[in-house]
């Protein structure tokens, strides 16, 4: 059926839009699933491009389940932190927008963005659409389309290094992380973490995690020191994950997921998801 290839076509780009505007790959099914739905009733005859209409649809979609969803995650068990998904499940990674809007920092850094910022966002850096375009489907004007645009790129740039690290100075990082966390070398991890590090785990209830933030080196070391002379880290390995490398383990019975940020070469971001639900797309690299 030529409606069903049509659509299929485009699969892959409207994941990865539903994707980055949720944060979550099961909402974003669902979202998807629903345009497909909203397709099959369309008359076709009336849609001269089918890409434009089908990410109108779903970032409209995303838009009305983000609202909501914002309001679930503040009653969420701890933090709550994005799904993390296989780097081959995330869409076409073709720019270096595509990669950086969909790396895991990137997307626990736009929760602080409002669904329209985050909108206007990701349909402007991610799919490069122009102004007038990203405005019909907000629903805005264009002023202030670019002005959501230039506010929520001013509130990304304040949590992010200038300098992002380049796929095999990440691994690299991310091996001394390893051998250091294996082999119980406090004073190896201590040099990798930035002063001012903030580490993240969500349980989501299910399974036991800090239910704060834990904030500053200090802080942070005292936490792993905690968990090293109680788990044993020699099972942790590189991975990969939302197109960058990531750690993945069982520690103490207990499939967990890690990601990091980084800030002036060093460790400013720690975001550990042990929450069960939210490691299904990951977990049979675990």
């Amino acid at each position: 059926m030529p409606e069903v290839e049509d659509f299929e076509d485009h699969r892959p780009v409207l994941l990865g839009l539903a994707y980055r505007l949720l944060g979550s790959m099961w909402d974003a099914e669902d979202v998807v699933q629903e345009a497909w739905l909203r397709w099959e009733r369309t008359d076709r005859s009336q849609v001269r491009e089918p890409r434009a209409f089908l990410m109108t649809v779903v970032s409209r979609l995303a838009l009305d389940q983000l609202r909501s969803a914002r309001v679930r995650r503040e009653s969420y068990t701890g933090p709550w932190l994005p799904e993390p998904v296989a780097t081959g499940d995330v869409g076409p990674l073709d720019t270096a927008e595509l990669r950086d809007t969909v790396s895991y920092a990137t997307l626990h850094l736009m929760e602080r963005l409002s669904p329209p910022e985050r909108a206007v966002f990701v349909l402007r850096e991610a799919f490069e659409l122009p102004y007038p375009q990203v405005a019909e489907i907000v629903g805005t004007t264009q002023a202030n389309a670019r002005q959501l645009h230039r506010r929520a790129s001013v509130r990304l740039a304040e949590g992010r290094d200038r300098f992002t690290p380049s796929t095999e100075d990440h691994a690299e990082l991310l091996r001394r992380f390893i051998d250091a966390a294996g082999g119980g070398d406090l004073s190896a991890l201590t040099e990798l973490l930035h002063e001012d590090v903030v580490a993240y785990s969500d349980g989501g209830g299910k399974v036991r995690a800090a239910l704060r933030p834990i904030e500053g080196r200090d802080k942070v070391m005292a936490f792993f020191g905690g968990l090293m002379s109680r788990y044993d880290f020699a099972g942790m390995r590189l991975g990969s994950a939302n197109g960058q490398p990531v750690l993945l383990s069982r520690i103490g019975g207990m499939d967990q997921f890690i990601a990091v940020g980084f800030r002036d070469g060093r460790v400013s971001e720690i975001y550990g998801v042990l929450n069960p639900d939210k490691l299904t797309r990951v977990t049979p690299a675990i």
